[in-house]
């Protein structure tokens, strides 16, 4: 390990300390320093593999950071899906929260990349969002800005988010016939999977690897075959944030591009669409084996640093307008 990543795992661990001697994690003036500092600090592109490093301190002081990441990020859009839910129309005034910019590129992102993959005159018109939480921003964004004929499934586990986010798009004449919210863990959803042309899988579903792998070997299973899944990931010395989707992951699926965005959007996206039909060895009715999943090629998959935002800045000013 050079020097630079030897300053850098250090700095995060004594953020980390910091953050965890924090009484609450609600937004409030250190809250905000402390995750700002850190996010500055995992932001720049880094040649780091954290999921390599042997140092099982480090590996703990990760483990804990992205639990408490996740807390904050949950604690902070409960915070806003709050005050934006005391307005007569609370679309109106999403501006307020002071990320909507990052969410506004991370979704046009997310678009952009679906776009080569579906024809603009058959884009797709049903679409699941696990993990949508009490701000569905990257719903409500696609659906105001890019998907403008599809309905959107929102799903989370926690009745008070669905109910909350829920609230935000009431008011609203359009949203409201093309948004619906689903009390479920995705663990317990099945037969209603195969509805969905597009499945996102948020960054916080599924806090560590083993948890991830298990959400999306269920999404495997019970996805329509030759349905897309857009997961959430992180790169570099940003998988001290969010957990870490590797291509091999994604058994069952066909890994289509992992994209590393290099400016201010964190998450990395994979992309990936579920093998049209499941590959069976000719040996399986004698042994009664389930489908053979094809070897992983990770090599072989296109990975590439992506970042179309730089030229999409004006694209996304006048999407910032028309939400604000």
């Amino acid at each position: 390990m050079g020097c630079e990543e030897e300053i850098l795992i250090e700095q995060v661990c004594e953020i980390y300390e910091r953050i965890s001697k924090l009484e609450s994690l609600k937004p409030s003036k250190d809250v905000n320093m402390l995750f700002t500092q850190l996010v500055l600090t995992c932001m720049p592109p880094s040649p780091i593999d954290l999921t390599k490093l042997s140092n099982k301190r480090v590996q703990e002081t990760r483990s804990k950071l992205i639990k408490l990441c996740g807390e904050a990020e949950g604690l902070l859009e409960t915070h806003f899906s709050t005050l934006l839910g005391t307005f007569e129309n609370p679309l109106d005034h999403l501006n307020i929260f002071p990320y909507l910019s990052n969410y506004l590129k991370l979704s046009l992102l997310e678009f952009t990349i679906l776009t080569q993959h579906y024809t603009p005159q058959e884009p797709p018109k049903r679409i699941a969002f696990v993990g949508s939480g009490p701000l569905p921003l990257t719903s409500i964004v696609l659906a105001t800005n890019h998907l403008t004929a599809a309905t959107f499934h929102n799903y989370d586990i926690d009745p008070l988010a669905n109910s909350m986010a829920s609230r935000l798009i009431s008011t609203n004449p359009d949203l409201s016939k093309r948004m619906f919210f689903h009390t479920s863990d995705v663990m317990d959803v099945t037969s209603e999977l195969k509805d969905y042309q597009v499945v996102f899988l948020a960054a916080l579903v599924g806090m560590d690897k083993g948890g991830k792998i298990k959400v999306i070997d269920h999404l495997a299973k019970y996805m329509a075959p030759g349905a897309t899944l857009m997961v959430r990931s992180a790169h570099g010395a940003r998988a001290f944030l969010y957990p870490v989707v590797d291509p091999c992951d994604l058994r069952g699926f066909e890994v289509l591009s992992v994209f590393h965005p290099t400016d201010e959007v964190i998450n990395s996206v994979v992309i990936a669409r579920k093998f049209p039909v499941p590959m069976h060895s000719p040996h399986d009715h004698h042994q009664g084996l389930g489908p053979l999943m094809l070897p992983c090629k990770c090599s072989d998959h296109h990975i590439q640093g992506f970042s179309p935002l730089n030229q999409l800045i004006e694209e996304v000013a006048i999407h910032e307008e028309h939400l604000s």
